[in-house]
Order: C-alpha cells, then sequence, then structure tokens
C-alpha cells in the first residue's frame, strides 16, 4: 500500500544526490538502495496522494536505474508535469516535479460561422478548458483542427493565432483569435463520363452549386467536403435507381486558386449498363404469413432494377414487424447479380429477432404536467407488445396538446433480458397559461387593453380555464370559460363558455350600429377514432340592437322594423364533426383538418335559422424545406321560419315603405377580408355593402354565402423554432348575398408573403400583399399586421 511518508531533515552533509531527469538517465551508475521514506518537492496545486497514485514505487521498494526510469515515465504520462527528477538523499527518495499550469481563461476571438459553445465544447472534448491542465501540444492540436474544420466549410483562408498569457499561481489565459476569411467559392463542377444523362439532371438536388442567383442564401456556391460527399452519393443513388449496378465514381478532383477562393470540382464516373430484376423472393422467418409480406414488395421481375425501391420495400417490411412487437427485426435485400445477362435476383431475408414487450413507460421533463395527462394520450401501453406504428402516434398525440415544445422518445432495452424495452418519452414543457395584463394593436380594432388569466394546463390537470377582460376602440368583450377535455375516461369532453359584449360598430368594418350581447353554451365532446370526433353544444344568448339615427345601413333598419323589436333571444343547438390528423400543434408539417358545423336556433326563438360552416385544410410535405397548404372554407345560413312582412305608415297614415325580414339575420352574417381572410383586403370589408341616410360610406354587410380558399407555400426550417413561421400565399373568395348571388368573376384575389410568431403575448402576424383581382371600390391594404392577445 502506497504511503506518504514525512521526510526526514535534508542533511547535506550526508546526502549522496543523484539526479534522474525526465530527459535522460544519468551517465553515472545509479546505486541501487531500498527506499526508506518518499518525499515530493514542487507541488502547488496537485496533491502528493496524487504523485503517489500514479508513482510505481513506494517505500520499502528497492530501486534502481530501471525503476527509476519507469517512475518517471508513468508520472509524465499523466500530463501534470513540465519536469520531473527523482533524486537520492540517503535512504530518502525526493521527487521533484515542475507543474505545468493550468488553464483559467480561454477566449475566442473573431469566430462568427462557427458558434463559441460549439467550438468551447470540442475544445474541452481535446482536453483544452478552463481549469485544466495546460498542455503546449493540445494547444498545437487545437489549431490543427480549428483549421481543419473551416477547411472542410470551404474557408481555406482561415488563420488561427494561438496566445498564451502566464498568470500568477502557475495559471495562464489562452486566447485564440480566428480570422476566418471568406469561403471559396465554386466556379465550375464539371462530371466527367456520363452518356446517358447531362449535368443538369445529373446535379439536380445537389448541395453544391456554382455561384447563382440565390447563392447569397442558399449559399450552396460555398464548397465544402462534406456537400461534395453527400452530393456524390446522391449521383450514385440517381444511377442506381435507375438499374445502372455497375456504377462508379472512379475519382474525384478538387483543385483550388492560388489565391485560394475559387474551386474546381471534377468526378469521373462510370456508368455500365441498366439491369432488370429477375426474380424476387422473400426468404427467412417472416412470422406472418409470406403472402403478405410479398404483398409489400415494389420491385418485380422483369422491371428496371431500382435501390430507392428495394429500400422502400425493406423499410415497410420492417415496420410491419415493428408493429406487431419484433422492435429489431431486420430486413435486408440481398442481391445476386448476374452481369452476363445484366439480371439481379433479389432476396429480401428477414430476421425477426425476438418478440419484444413493453415493461414500463416513462415521461422525464414533465415538472408541471401530470403522468396521467400524458397517459391517457398514448396509444402504447405498459405489458404489451411493443409496436412502432403505435410509439409514433402517442408522440403525435402529445404534440398536439400543446403543452411542450419538443418530444423525444428512447427505448432502452431492460437490463438482463433481450425481449423486453422501456419507452421513455423526453418532454420539454413550454408556458401553456398566463396571467397578462397587456397591449395589443391591429390596424382595425386600434388599440386592444386586456387583463387575462388563462391556463390551458390547469394545475397540470389538462383542463382548459380562462378569464379575460378586452377594450378596444369598437367593442368591449367579458369572458368565462372552462373546458375538461377528458371528462369522462373515455374521452367526453365537457365545457362552458359565458361571454357578453358591448359593440360599438361605429368603429368597426361593418355596418354601423350599437350592440350588446350575451351568451351562456355548454359544449360536449365525443372521440369517434384518433382522428375524428363530433361535437353537440347547447346555449342561450340574447342580442339587443341599437341603430344610429342616420348613420345606420337602410337594409338593416328595414329588419328591425319589419320585426318590431330590437332584441333578439335564441336558443340555440350546434352539431358538429371534426377530423385532425395533422402532426403538430403549432406549425403542422403533414396531416389533414376538417370541420363541419350545423347550427340550429331552437323554435321560440326571436328569429329562426341555421347555419353551417365547413372549413378544410390539408398540409403536403414536399420537402424537408417546404410544406405545402391548400385551405377552403364555405358557410351558408338561411331563416326556416315564415317571411315576414310589414307596412310602415306616415303620421298621415300613408304608405311609407314596406319592409321584410327574411333570410340569415344581418348579425350572424358571415365576413371575409383582413389579416386571417382573403389577405389584402381590409378586415370584413368584402361582400355586400350599403349606405345610410347620412353617410355616404359603403358599410360592409356581410352575406349569407362565404366562399375562400388558400394556396400558402410554408418554409418550416427558415427559423429555429416552429413557434414562427414564413410563407406565401395566394387568397381568393367573396360573401354573397345569399346562395342565388353567387358568381365567380366576383371573386377576390390577392398574393403575398406572410410572418406568423406565436410570441408570449400572443399570435403577431405580419402580411405583405398584393391584390390582383379586386373592384375598383375595393377597400385594399398591402401591409396588415395584428399582435397581442386577443379572445
Amino acid at each position: 500500500m502506497k504511503r506518504i511518508a514525512v521526510a526526514a531533515p535534508l542533511l547535506a552533509s550526508l546526502a549522496l544526490a543523484t539526479p534522474i531527469h525526465a530527459q535522460s538517465l544519468p551517465a553515472q551508475p545509479f546505486e541501487p538502495f531500498t527506499i526508506s521514506d518518499i518525499r515530493v518537492d514542487g507541488l502547488q496545486r496537485i496533491s502528493a496522494g496524487t504523485v503517489f497514485t500514479y508513482m510505481p514505487l513506494e517505500r520499502g521498494d528497492h530501486v534502481d536505474q530501471a525503476a527509476a526510469a519507469r517512475a518517471i515515465r508513468a508520472l509524465f504520462r499523466t500530463g501534470f508535469f513540465n519536469d520531473i527528477r527523482l533524486e537520492r538523499q540517503a535512504d530518502i527518495l525526493v521527487v521533484t516535479v515542475q507543474e505545468r499550469p493550468a488553464i483559467n481563461k480561454i477566449t475566442l476571438v473573431g469566430n462568427k460561422d462557427i458558434k463559441t459553445e460549439e467550438l468551447n465544447k470540442n475544445l474541452k472534448e481535446i482536453g483544452l478548458a478552463e481549469g485544466e491542465t495546460f498542455d503546449r501540444l493540445q494547444l498545437e492540436r487545437v489549431v490543427q483542427e480549428l483549421t481543419r474544420a473551416y477547411n472542410n466549410r470551404g474557408k481555406y483562408n482561415v488563420a488561427v493565432q494561438p496566445s498564451v498569457t502566464p498568470l500568477d499561481r502557475n495559471r495562464v489565459d489562452v486566447q485564440i483569435d480566428i480570422k476566418e476569411g471568406k469561403a471559396a467559392r465554386i466556379r465550375h463542377i464539371n462530371i466527367v463520363g456520363n452518356e446517358t444523362f447531362e449535368q443538369d439532371e445529373l446535379r439536380k438536388g445537389w448541395e453544391s452549386n456554382t455561384t447563382n442567383w440565390k447563392s447569397w442564401y442558399k449559399r450552396d456556391d460555398q464548397y465544402s467536403r462534406e456537400k461534395l460527399s453527400g452530393d456524390l452519393e446522391k449521383l450514385n443513388s440517381y444511377y442506381l435507381d435507375r438499374g445502372y449496378v455497375d456504377f462508379d465514381v472512379e475519382s474525384t478532383q478538387v483543385s483550388i486558386s492560388p489565391d485560394r477562393r475559387d474551386m474546381y470540382l471534377s468526378a469521373n464516373v462510370h456508368e455500365g449498363e441498366t439491369y432488370t430484376i429477375s426474380e424476387v423472393i422473400v426468404t427467412g422467418d417472416t412470422i406472418i404469413p409470406h403472402e403478405e409480406m410479398e404483398r409489400l414488395v415494389l420491385v418485380r421481375p422483369d422491371t428496371i432494377f431500382s435501390r430507392r425501391l428495394l429500400e422502400i420495400t425493406s423499410d415497410a417490411m420492417t415496420a410491419l414487424l415493428g408493429n406487431i412487437g419484433y422492435a429489431f427485426a431486420n430486413v435486408t435485400p440481398v442481391p445476386e447479380v448476374d452481369r452476363e445477362n445484366r439480371k439481379v435476383k433479389i432476396n429480401f431475408y428477414v430476421e425477426p429477432g425476438k418478440r419484444v414487450q413493453v415493461r414500463q413507460v416513462r415521461f422525464v421533463g414533465n415538472t408541471r404536467t401530470g403522468d396521467e395527462v400524458m397517459r391517457r394520450e398514448l396509444r402504447q401501453f405498459e405489458g404489451s407488445w411493443y409496436s412502432q406504428s403505435a410509439i409514433d402516434r402517442s408522440k403525435i398525440r402529445l404534440n398536439r396538446l400543446g403543452f411542450f415544445s419538443e418530444v423525444e422518445i428512447e427505448t432502452p432495452a431492460v437490463p438482463g433480458t433481450d425481449d423486453q424495452v422501456d419507452v421513455v418519452f423526453k418532454v420539454t414543457e413550454t408556458t401553456s397559461g398566463s396571467f397578462m395584463v397587456g397591449l395589443g394593436y391591429s390596424q382595425l380594432a386600434g388599440l386592444i387593453t386586456s387583463l387575462s388569466v388563462s391556463q390551458n394546463n390547469f394545475l397540470g390537470t389538462g383542463n382548459r380555464i380562462g378569464v379575460a377582460i378586452q377594450n378596444n376602440a369598437y367593442s368591449k368583450r367579458y369572458d368565462v370559460n372552462y373546458f375538461d377535455p377528458y371528462y369522462t375516461r373515455e374521452g367526453v369532453s365537457v365545457g362552458y363558455n359565458l361571454t357578453y359584449y358591448e359593440l360599438d360598430q361605429s368603429n368597426f368594418n361593418i355596418a354601423t350600429y350599437y350592440a350588446d350581447r350575451g351568451s351562456a353554451r355548454a359544449i360536449f365532446g365525443l372521440p369517434l377514432s384518433e382522428t375524428d370526433s363530433v361535437g353537440l353544444s347547447f346555449g342561450i344568448d340574447y342580442n339587443t340592437i341599437r341603430p344610429v339615427e342616420g348613420y345606420t345601413a337602410q337594409p338593416i333598419v328595414d329588419y328591425i322594423d319589419a320585426l318590431g323589436q330590437r332584441t333578439f333571444h335564441a336558443w340555440r343547438t350546434e352539431l358538429s364533426w371534426a377530423r385532425d390528423s395533422r402532426n403538430a400543434y403549432w406549425n403542422p408539417t403533414r396531416g389533414t383538418y376538417q370541420r363541419a358545423a350545423a347550427e340550429l336556433t331552437l323554435p321560440g326563438s326571436t328569429v329562426e335559422y341555421y347555419k353551417f360552416n365547413y372549413q378544410f385544410a390539408r398540409y403536403w410535405p414536399v420537402h424537408r424545406a417546404l410544406v405545402l397548404l391548400t385551405s377552403a372554407e364555405i358557410g351558408y345560413g338561411d331563416s326556416y321560419g315564415d317571411r315576414v312582412e310589414r307596412v310602415i305608415y306616415n303620421e298621415d297614415g300613408t304608405v311609407a315603405r314596406e319592409v321584410v325580414a327574411d333570410g340569415l339575420p344581418f348579425f350572424e352574417n358571415f365576413y371575409a377580408g383582413g389579416v386571417r381572410s382573403i389577405r389584402g383586403f381590409e378586415d370584413n370589408t368584402l361582400g355586400p355593402w350599403a349606405t345610410a341616410e347620412l353617410s355616404n360610406w359603403r358599410q360592409p354587410l356581410g352575406g349569407a354565402l362565404k366562399t375562400t380558399g388558400s394556396f400558402e407555400a410554408i418554409f418550416p426550417t427558415l427559423f429555429d423554432t416552429d413557434k414562427t413561421r414564413l410563407s406565401a400565399f395566394i387568397d381568393f373568395g367573396n360573401v354573397y348575398r345569399s346562395a342565388n348571388d353567387f358568381e365567380f368573376r366576383e371573386f377576390r384575389g390577392s398574393a403575398g408573403v406572410s410572418l406568423q410568431w406565436q410570441a408570449p403575448v400572443g399570435p403577431i402576424v405580419l402580411n405583405f400583399s398584393y391584390p390582383f383581382m379586386s373592384d375598383r371600390d375595393d377597400r385594399t391594404e398591402r401591409l396588415q399586421f395584428s399582435f397581442g392577445s386577443q379572445f
């Protein structure tokens, strides 16, 4: 056992000092002796115990030249010391060391292309980190690695200059100055040996390209070794997907101009001949019937060989087995190549492995949300067979809750078994509620002040509750709402809404009048499947209309006069169906959303009418960086009660006018135009309009028929967060007085770009639009925006 011994007093007159240095052993003979004690001199930060731990000598050992050399080498291997000497004083072994300095601080200057956090992480892996022992060889290695990293990014003019500043207490500061320079530009790309396909065709989808008008954004003309390797793999795949089994990239040449600013790339290829499929078989332990597996095969005899179809088939078979518990199944397409006849026989060899059960489902990172709230969204259960599709579906359902900014899945094997795994959902929670006293602004409503308490995940239960007071230029609004998405274990949801409005529509983009509205509603929902649900609601409301004499549009005045009252009561019910297969709550990239709702006021209401509304949205993933969205909305309403006609008389008894109340009530009309509906036109201004006696401005009335649609190209990867998206859109549609008035030539259309951000203060929308189908009397807006919390 090595022990720290107390050094004896230095007796210079008796000591026989025979130093043994790190670099070389002394020329004179080293007289062996037995160590009675060991003393370590020169230590500052490192403890003597550390030296004894690494040194292969201890008290009582016999030491000679060879043993001393081994001890020095062992201590040098620790990397803690610049110099080591062994001396003998009587029978005491004296170890004299000079420690390497410690790194006090590392400073990176000039790096822009590679983030400081990433560089510090890489430096730490090499061993250069604050608090660690400084080694100049490691610093030289860092310079080489940084230069190589920048070269791989096409920056060949990079200069990396380290400097070391000594400090007291044997410490140093390390500063690394980086002059990145400019990336070398690709001036020419040449593929040599291609006879069947043109170069432009072969290079479609390449990340490397010569300078073009999009290079300022895509930076595709900046050379990178990784990008070129990926492009050559795409080239290989292109030929293999078209039957060229013998295709080969024989060589590549990358040359650089003397000033290290221009790159020239060349690839020499051998195309070979096309091969066809001679036979396709499925072998191995398929578990499920061969016929079912063979139905998944996409390649057929006498068709052109395609590696992509082989991979798709293999993945489909693996997924099928994974969905019935074979989590580690492997399907390998084994080709037998007949080069003489240019034929390929394909054998899909199936290795299912053991069937796997899920032992536990665990959640990590849910600091607020209860496990039961997450568990009820799962489709993979404990104790059941592993199913990849059930796990994927569970992830989608968790994402769609809106409680988490990120959901990751791990399936670690259970130690000691080969047929069990655990499923671990790692989540990062996001803000799901707020207490807010805020300001907002929209071009339509002006300044918006609001006081709101809202929580979409109340006390971690998944229930939604909210109380809000909002005030702006045209309305005061008070809301109280509650919603329990799992009122029963089967998923029946229950919600309640109480709302009160005071509207001053003289400041709004619809017909001028004052109104007080109040409503109470109970809402019930029932899931039918993973994507489908139905809803039912019952409610009561009242609506008091106060026209402004001389300023309210005549059709509204006539409707009120025909009924002879200004307060409308309604018992209403709504039946709805929804299908939602979108893959995310915010900014989905695939899936469909549909909702159809029919609303009816019951007999006994002041006005008996119905409304139907259908919404559709489909997300088409075209590429990782591009999603197409097609959407449409149709709304229609009408009265089903008796037509009301009334004659209004003058004071002298003569007929002043005849008025009629028929069709959908004006206060239930549909509107279009604005930040979220046919962008480029002012809010609610499309469709029928009228003027009043004392005002000649066009007052939008809305209509009983609404038809709108949109095509949108979304770029989901432009930002690092899924809370923000940029898109280019084309909107079209209009609002009509009734179905009989519908005409395609009355459609309005606009095109533009939209930026949307789910900010902590509420949704922020910024649109720039160009109305390309409009009427000269339409009220258009090129720039539209809205921000702040709105309810």
